[in-house]
């Protein structure tokens, strides 16, 4: 006779049981960059929907689904697929936008991933097109923003595992890791092209004179105070600042 206590049996038997094995599943292969990405991103533009990109990027000629390693270079993205510049120690950073993942192309969004080595930093820099949610996903990162005139301090933030913060679009930011271990750290964006503009390398590009004056003095320079600074100023721009003196009386 089945009673409770054949019930109770089978209900701690079963807790203990070994569980079936199961199939392992196979570690997915790379997937290399799309090497002409941007052209077709651009034949992409001219559709009228989401529908219409879709087919066009992911449909062969004869209106069939792609298969296999074709679909899956157009529809999957692989951070691993990181390069390391020459020379550099402090990591590597890949980011996906619509000039290497063509699908994203209309979509507004981009996302990062980057590998921060000991003590590496990831220089100041901003986006021009797109504000950004930083997560940490491995070790420790400091992080610091500086905003536009009229908020005149930088925000500095440390970040341990799983915790994030925002760079508002335009913003100067940097990452820092300030351990002897690796750290990782993933981002979206708001943009299909957010672009980066390096706050020190760009800097250094302007004219040497203009460089030299953003550097030294003051703010502005205009007749009232030409004279005094004329001995400090760059030849050129003295020059210059004369020149414009004159011609505006």
């Amino acid at each position: 006779m089945f009673t409770l206590l054949t019930a109770l049996s089978l209900i701690i038997l079963s807790a203990y049981a070994v569980p079936a094995p199961q199939a392992s599943v196979p570690t997915p292969g790379p997937v290399p960059l799309v090497a002409n990405a941007p052209a077709i991103a651009s034949g992409l533009k001219g559709q009228a929907s989401q529908n219409d990109r879709l087919k066009k990027l992911l449909l062969d000629s004869s209106g069939n689904l792609l298969t296999g390693a074709a679909l899956r270079q157009l529809t999957v993205f692989d951070f691993n697929q990181q390069t390391v510049t020459a020379g550099a120690k402090g990591g590597s950073i890949l980011l996906a936008t619509v000039d290497n993942f063509p699908i994203l192309e209309e979509m507004g969004i981009a996302g990062a991933v980057s590998l921060v080595g000991p003590c590496g930093l990831n220089i100041p820099h901003s986006h021009p097109r797109a504000s950004e949610m930083f997560i940490v996903v491995e070790g420790i990162l400091d992080t610091g923003m500086v905003q536009e005139n009229g908020f005149n301090t930088e925000i500095q933030t440390q970040l341990a595992q799983y915790q994030g913060t925002v760079f508002p679009m335009g913003s100067i930011h940097y990452q820092q890791n300030p351990t002897c271990s690796p750290a990782v750290f993933v981002a979206a964006l708001n943009s299909e092209d957010p672009g980066r503009s390096d706050i020190a390398t760009n800097f250094w590009m302007l004219d040497s004179d203009v460089v030299d004056a953003a550097l030294g003095f003051p703010t502005t320079i205009d007749g009232g105070n030409i004279d005094a600074w004329r001995a400090h100023l760059p030849v050129n721009l003295a020059a210059g600042v004369d020149s414009c003196l004159t011609a505006c009386g």
